[in-house]
This record gives C-alpha cells, structure tokens and sequence, in this order.
C-alpha cells in the first residue's frame, strides 16, 4: 500500500531544534509503517518547503522515504474557494493520505486526519493569541476534507464533535503511544555523563513542555516553594521547557528561583538520548497541565520508572488510569501534597512505579501503528 503522511511537524526550520508531540507521532508512524513493509511518502503543505534530512532511526534501507514536497499553487487562505463548493483537489501518487498536522486538503484518495485535541477552540485563554481567530476559522474548513477522523483520546472525541463540527460516526478512537525505546535504562555512561553535564543529583522533581499558560509550571512553582526547606534542597525543581506565549512572568520566576538554588531551568535540551536520561534520573515527574488531547510525557514518566503526579481533568486521568496521583491542577496545595507523598521512600511509591511501567508496555506505538494500519486498508 502507497501512504502519504504530512510531515511538516518534522522541517527542521520548524522544529527549531526539537520536534513537538505531533511531531514525535509522525515520525513513529513512518517508522512503524515502513518496518510493515509499507511504501511511505513525507509531503508538506501548504506554503512550507521540505528539504532533505534525515531523521533519527529512519532513511535506513527499508525505512520510509521523504517525498518530494507537495507545494500547493495557491495560498492557505484560498482553501476558503475550495471548501465552499471549488472542485480543486490534490492528487498524490499514494492509496490513502495522512494528515497528522491538522494540515488538511482535498484529496481524491481517502483522507485520514488525526486530530490531537482543540484546544485553541475549547479553552482559548490557554492557547497561543496570534492569528488564534483566523486559525480556528480554517482548521474547522480544513476538516470538512477527512474522510475518518482520529482522536487519541476518547476525552477529545466530544470537544472534537463540538467545535469542528465534525459527524461522530467519523470519528476513530486511536490512542497514541510511547516509543518502547523509553523502556529501557539509558547507559549508566550516558547517564553519568548528562547529569554531570546539567550540574544535577538524581532524584529531583522533573516537569518538562513548553513555557505556556496551559502546562501550569507557575504552579508546579509554588507547589515546590510550600514543601519543607530541606526537601527543596534535597529535591530541586528542574524545568524542561523552551519559552513559550504568555510566560514573561513565569520566566521571570523561573530566574529567581535558579538563583535561590531551589530550581533548574533547561532550555536547550534537543537530543533524545539526554531527554531521557533527565526522565531517568528523576525522582518525581509533575505533570498537572490544564488541558491535554493525550498527555504523552506522563507515559513517558511511567516508561521511565518514575511516580507522576498530574491532573485529574482533561484527558489526563484516562492516560494515567488511576495509576498517577491525579489532582486538581488549580489547587496548589494539592500538587505539593502530591509531589511530597511521591517522594516518600515506601509501598505507594513503589507501586506507582511498577504499575507505570507496565502502563507504558500497553500503550505504545506498535499498538497505534497496527490499528492505523489497519484503517488505511479498510478505507482503501
């Protein structure tokens, strides 16, 4: 079978470094597909270029191949002609079309879009304000060309029914996964090597995700700040994140407690291999975030042998299944109480640690390839 994915989430220019969560979904599925011996081709569109690269495990022989980048004649806005009634549309040499990246066309093969979650349309005080009004607009357009739609979470499937309008008879419940890579122990070495490199103990409290609103890290902050003196010492508060929208003052915060010594703050963290180390070595991972589609760092945590503490809304509970200590994002005193407790020596830490690992085994990526898969075959 001939795929097509969208892998504009993979553009190094657009990756500034480090692929996001869609990203890390694209790029598993290429792999996953190609592995099953099926003919993958990389298209992105519209209005980006895709020059040659290679990504990390794939571009081995057998592994799926980039294709020419797929540009279309006219600019994003003119989707607005086509939607209301144009019959312009692509024709890729593929069976069935994938589009991870929100980045829907018309198609005349089958179209499959994995829609990750709607934030910017559900909660719009926790997404990004730059052309939020026009993008919202165009993406509610742009679904109307999916044929099936995936949501990674059953979470999702209501707030994607209510805000693209979208028929839920269209609609594929497909979770995403962790790659089983996390599974396994990075080289004492490597370990060594990055802790060293980052000036940091194990055991420490670990967040990771962009500097915004919605990841809640102003109060992971203050949480870390109510817990006893000698476990902050004992226990700093490392920060994994680039700056994101909205985070001046978080920034600002961030500084302050850096200096105090209560807190490390990791921009630059690009390499796989280092992420998860930083996983590894960590004590506790705190994950409250306010709204998510899936939630794939806690299963990242989980992989990596940690105890997580996140939120008990959004599509967080059905990733942790319990398995987490799931707490209300808004109550400070809460995440703190949740984050001591786990950093406790004991039966419920050890618990957590062991049921996460076996979590992370159920969800991973051979499960969603294999059930993608099988949709592409159903649809072609």
């Amino acid at each position: 079978m001939r795929i097509g994915l969208s892998v504009g989430t993979l553009e190094p220019a657009r990756a500034r470094g480090r692929i996001d969560g869609i990203g890390v979904y694209t790029s598993h599925l290429m792999a996953g597909l190609a592995a099953r011996g099926q003919e993958v081709q990389g298209f992105s569109f519209p209005g980006f270029s895709f020059p040659a690269f290679s990504l990390p495990g794939l571009g081995r022989r057998g592994g799926p191949t980039l294709g020419r980048p797929l540009g279309l004649p006219f600019p994003a806005a003119a989707l607005g002609a086509i939607a209301s009634g144009g019959r312009l549309a692509l024709a890729p040499p593929v069976d069935v079309f994938h589009a991870t990246d929100y980045r829907i066309v018309p198609m005349r093969c089958p179209v499959v879009a994995t829609l990750h979650d709607a934030i910017p349309m559900a909660d719009p005080a926790l997404s990004s304000r730059r052309l939020r009004g026009l993008k919202n607009a165009l993406m509610r357009r742009l679904a109307r060309f999916a044929d099936v739609v995936v949501a990674v979470s059953a979470f999702s499937v209501a707030e994607l029914v209510e805000h693209f309008g979208i028929d839920p008879a269209r609609v594929r419940v497909i979770h995403a996964g962790v790659d089983p890579a996390w599974l396994t122990p990075p080289e004492p070495a490597l370990l060594a090597r990055v802790l060293a490199a980052r000036r940091l103990a194990p055991g420490y409290f670990l967040s990771v995700g962009t500097l915004q609103p919605r990841k809640n890290v102003e109060r992971i902050l203050a949480a870390h700040a109510l817990l006893p003196a000698a476990l902050r010492r004992e226990r700093p508060l490392v920060v994994v994140g680039r700056p994101g929208w909205r985070c001046d003052g978080l920034v600002a915060e961030l500084r302050a407690r850096v200096a105090a010594g209560e807190a490390r703050w990791l921009a630059d963290v690009a390499e796989p291999e280092e992420l998860r180390a930083l996983y590894a070595a960590a004590g506790v991972f705190v994950f409250p975030s306010l709204h998510e589609g899936f939630g794939l760092p806690v299963l990242e945590a989980f992989a990596s042998g940690v105890p997580v503490v996140t939120a008990n809304t959004t599509s967080l509970p059905e990733v942790s299944a319990g398995i987490a200590r799931e707490v209300d994002p808004t109550s400070v005193e809460a995440i703190a109480e949740a984050m001591a407790a786990l950093a406790a020596p004991g039966e419920e830490r050890r618990r957590r640690i062991a049921a996460g690992r076996a979590r992370a085994r159920a969800l991973g990526w051979e499960v969603m390839v294999d059930r993608l898969l099988a949709l592409y075959r159903e649809l072609a």
